[in-house]
Parts: C-alpha cells; sequence; structure tokens
C-alpha cells in the first residue's frame, strides 16, 4: 500500500516485545480483543484486503482512492511491498481479515528521509468503531520503530472527521493542509497533513 495508492503503507519475519513472528504467524502476545487479533499480512490476504477497500473507495467519502482494485493487483503488492514496512491486518475469529493497516518508507531516492514512514489504515466498513485502527496501531508502531522508523505521515480528507479523530487519539498532529490536493469525481478535496514522532 505505497502512499500513492492508499494516501499514507512486512517482510518475512517481524519482532514484537522480543517475541519473533514468521509471515503470517500470530503476533505473540498481541491478541487484542476477544474479538481479533492482528498479524502480517499473507499473501493469501489480497482478496481480503480487496474486498475491505473496494467498498470504502465506493463510498467516494473515506480515500483519495477512486479506482477499484484487482485480487492479483493486491497480491502483486504484498508480494512487492518493501522489506523494511510494516504491514499488518486484524484478523476476526468470527469475520477473518476486516482492517488492515501499512507503514513503509516515505521516499527511497535519499537516505535523509529513511527515517518517515507514511502510515495508513482502512477498516471494513461493517467493522469501523470497534477498536480495530487501535489495535493494529498497538502493534505496527512498535514494529516500525524497531525497523528505524522515527517519524509517521500521512494524508487524511480534510472532509472525513472520524480518521482525524483516529489518528489524533494515535499522538498524530495536524502540521498543515494540501489544499486541492485530489479530484473526486470532478470535485477538489483538501488533505490534512499530520505526523507522530515515535
Amino acid at each position: 500500500m505505497s502512499k500513492e495508492r492508499h494516501g499514507h503503507a512486512a517482510g518475512p519475519a517481524a519482532r514484537l516485545g522480543g517475541v519473533a513472528a514468521s509471515e503470517g504467524e500470530e503476533i505473540e502476545g498481541e491478541e487484542m480483543t476477544d474479538e481479533a487479533l492482528v498479524r502480517e499480512v499473507r499473501l493469501d490476504d489480497a482478496e481480503a484486503l480487496v474486498a475491505i477497500l473496494n467498498p470504502i473507495i465506493a463510498a467516494r467519502t473515506y480515500t483519495v482512492l477512486d479506482t477499484p482494485l484487482s485480487v492479483a493487483a493486491e497480491a502483486a503488492y504484498i508480494r512487492g511491498f518493501p522489506a523494511r514496512g510494516v504491514f499488518v491486518v486484524a484478523e476476526s475469529r468470527s469475520a477473518g481479515v476486516v482492517a488492515v493497516q501499512s507503514i513503509e518508507p516515505f521516499a527511497d531516492y535519499t537516505a535523509a528521509l529513511q527515517h518517515v514512514g507514511v502510515i495508513g489504515t482502512f477498516v471494513a466498513l461493517q467493522a469501523r468503531r470497534r477498536g480495530l485502527g487501535s489495535l493494529l496501531c498497538a502493534a505496527s508502531v512498535p514494529l516500525a520503530r524497531a525497523k528505524g522508523f522515527r517519524k509517521l505521515l500521512t494524508y487524511v480528507r480534510a472532509d472525513n472527521p472520524a480518521a482525524l479523530a483516529f489518528y489524533a487519539e494515535q499522538g498524530f498532529r495536524v502540521v498543515g493542509t494540501a489544499v486541492a490536493q485530489a479530484q473526486i469525481d470532478g470535485v477538489f478535496l483538501d488533505e490534512v497533513i499530520i505526523e507522530r514522532q515515535l
């Protein structure tokens, strides 16, 4: 989920609390609620991610993404995700994968920005307001720190107050507004630039 693609973002192994977790394995100690656990993304999650993202795109109110994604494209994205990034999902025992969060390098053209990660968070429309985004952050932020990120950045549609409130609860602060940054269905939209120091 590149910043270009998702407006915001793991390798084969991750570490959390000193416990290694293989790709696709539950991150030990991170079962967050009775309903969901957080784990690294797997290639076979592509269909579930598309099922989360496409209704959000179709709603035309939450993201600047405007074109539906295919399972093949999502699988290619997962395969090509940067090794230094963090890519996790929240999986419900009853509903399967219901949320996704990615953190990836802001830029690869200069070492001066290697400490900056771009974050993106998407929760299935039917699973909103259940704390899943917070669960994802609780797992992904320590992983990002361990991979050398010291700052997270993202862009949020100015007309998405729920997303802005979520990120504020996670310690993000507004640093500016990109005016007429996106155009959806002929309407120009502002995006709020937010960041969090790790």
